[in-house]
C-alpha cells in the first residue's frame, strides 16, 4: 500500500502542475486548452536544457520559460487581440505538439545526463519519512514533488488571504466590475495566464526529467487533456487539484500494479482507464450547482472595456 501511495503521487505530480496551471489561468476569466501544447514545450525545452548544460536548474527555468513563452502567445491573442479562446487554445495545442516533435527530433533515444537524472532521486526526510503508510509516500520524494505540496497551499492561500489574489478572483468573476474599482485587467491576465503556463512547462518537464530517463515523442501522452477535466472537478480550488490529480496517479498506474500481482489486464484497458474517469468527471462537473463549485463568471468572455 505504502509504494503504491508512493508511486501514484509520483504520478500525479505532471499533472498536479499542470491542473494549478490552469486554474491560475482560468481565475482571471480565459479558458486556455493549450495545456496539452505548454506541457509539450516545457518536457522538450526543459530536458534539452538539462541534456546541454548538464544543470537541472536550469533545465527546469528553461522548461517554465517555454510553457510562459507558450502562454504568452495566448495571451496576446486572447487579451489584446480579443480572439476566440478555444481556438486559440486548441491552436497552441497542435502548435506545442509540432514544436515538441520538431525540436526533439534528433533526441529521440537520447539519455538524461548522470547529473541532471539524480538531481531528482528521493530526499527522505529524517523521521517523517518513517511515519507509518504515509511516511514513504509524502515524505521520501524528489524535489519537485515537496515543490507541488508547497504549491498547492501557496495557491490557495493566494486566492483566498492575499489582496492580489482577491483582485484576480474579482477580474474573472466580473471584469467591469474590477475595472470600475480601479482593477488593471490586462496586466492580472497577462501576469496570471503566463504563470499558469509556466506551472503546465514544468509539469511536462517532471515527465522528461523526473519520471523518463530518455526523450521520446509524446512524452506527455494527453495529461494535458485530463488536466484541464480536473479543473472542472476541483472546482477550481487547488487543494481538490491535488485529490484529483492523486486519484488519476492512481489509475494511471493501477495496471502495473495488477500485472506485477499476476493478474492479466488488457494493456488497451489499462490505458483506457484515467480517460474514462475523465469523461465521468466531466459529466459530474456540468451537474454542479452549488455556487462555490461554478465556474468563474467572466470564464471565455472577452472584455472590452469600452463596453463598462
Amino acid at each position: 500500500m505504502e509504494s503504491f501511495l508512493a508511486a501514484a503521487i509520483v504520478a500525479a505530480m505532471p499533472l498536479l502542475y499542470a491542473t494549478i496551471g490552469e486554474i491560475i489561468t482560468e481565475k482571471v476569466g480565459n479558458l486556455n486548452l493549450g495545456v496539452e501544447g505548454m506541457m509539450l514545450m516545457g518536457a522538450v525545452v526543459g530536458f534539452i536544457a538539462g541534456h546541454t548544460t548538464g544543470s537541472p536548474q536550469i533545465a527546469v527555468l528553461a522548461a517554465c520559460a517555454a510553457g510562459g513563452a507558450g502562454a504568452a502567445i495566448f495571451a496576446v491573442l486572447t487579451v489584446s487581440l480579443r480572439t476566440n479562446q478555444v481556438v486559440t487554445g486548441l491552436t497552441l495545442t497542435i502548435f506545442g505538439t509540432g514544436f515538441a516533435n520538431l525540436v526533439g527530433r534528433s533526441y529521440v533515444g537520447v539519455p538524461l545526463t548522470p547529473a541532471v537524472r539524480d538531481a531528482f532521486d528521493s530526499i527522505a526526510i529524517p523521521g517523517l519519512s518513517q511515519i507509518p503508510v504515509i511516511g514513504r509516500a509524502l515524505f521520501d520524494q524528489d524535489i519537485l514533488v515537496y515543490m507541488g505540496f508547497v504549491l498547492v497551499a501557496v495557491t490557495a492561500f493566494y486566492y483566498n488571504k492575499t489582496r492580489i489574489g482577491l483582485n484576480a478572483r474579482a477580474v474573472g468573476e466580473n471584469a467591469a466590475a474590477a475595472d470600475a474599482s480601479g482593477i488593471n485587467i490586462s496586466l492580472y491576465k497577462y501576469v496570471n495566464i503566463i504563470i499558469g503556463g509556466a506551472l503546465c512547462g514544468l509539469g511536462g518537464a517532471y515527465m522528461s526529467l523526473g519520471t523518463i530517463p530518455v526523450w521520446q515523442e509524446n512524452v506527455v501522452a494527453g495529461r494535458g487533456w485530463i488536466a484541464v477535466a480536473l479543473v472542472i472537478f476541483a472546482s477550481w480550488k487547488s487543494i481538490k487539484g491535488f485529490l484529483g490529480a492523486l486519484l488519476f496517479g492512481a489509475l494511471s498506474i493501477i495496471g502495473f500494479r495488477l500485472q506485477a500481482m499476476g493478474i492479466s489486464v488488457s494493456q488497451y484497458l489499462v490505458d483506457m482507464i484515467p480517460y474514462l474517469a475523465t469523461i465521468i468527471i466531466v459529466i459530474i462537473g456540468t451537474h454542479k450547482n452549488r455556487k462555490e463549485d461554478l465556474p468563474p463568471g467572466d470564464l471565455s468572455n472577452p472584455y472590452f472595456r469600452e463596453e463598462r
